[in-house]
């Protein structure tokens, strides 16, 4: 399994950014992909998901705001990040697990990328 981040970087609120992440070892619509972020000192907060079905998930806080998506030609987790806010600012994580999201011991993923780090300026 490999989950290599990049994308991330420094940003004006209301801003955007676009993360990506190259995904070995987990498949599209087979398995769980999704992205985390930390905040120094905090647990790590799960922000979207793509189900085995391909369906995708948000937490309340970045639902609206944040799109995760395939890249079928890049082999790619992507996410979109508009409209960003200090708050947003955190070191981004790819994670996955094998089979459905709903099946993940503790409702986490097995396996998460290096990380890129989102900072967001007021």
């Amino acid at each position: 399994v490999q989950l290599v981040e990049s994308g991330g970087g420094s940003v004006q609120a209301g801003g955007s950014l676009r993360l990506s992440c190259e995904v070995s070892g987990y498949t599209y619509r087979k398995d769980c992909l999704g992205w985390v972020r930390q905040e120094p000192g905090k647990e790590r907060d799960e922000l979207a998901t793509i189900d085995a079905d391909g369906s995708p998930r948000y937490i309340v806080p970045v639902e609206g705001r944040f799109t995760i998506s395939w890249d079928n030609a890049k082999n790619t987790l992507d996410l979109q990040m508009n409209s960003l806010k200090p708050e947003d600012t955190a070191m981004y994580y790819c994670a996955g697990s094998v089979g459905d999201c709903y099946l993940r011991p503790n409702g986490r993923c097995s396996d998460w990328g290096q990380g890129t780090q989102v900072t967001v300026a007021s």
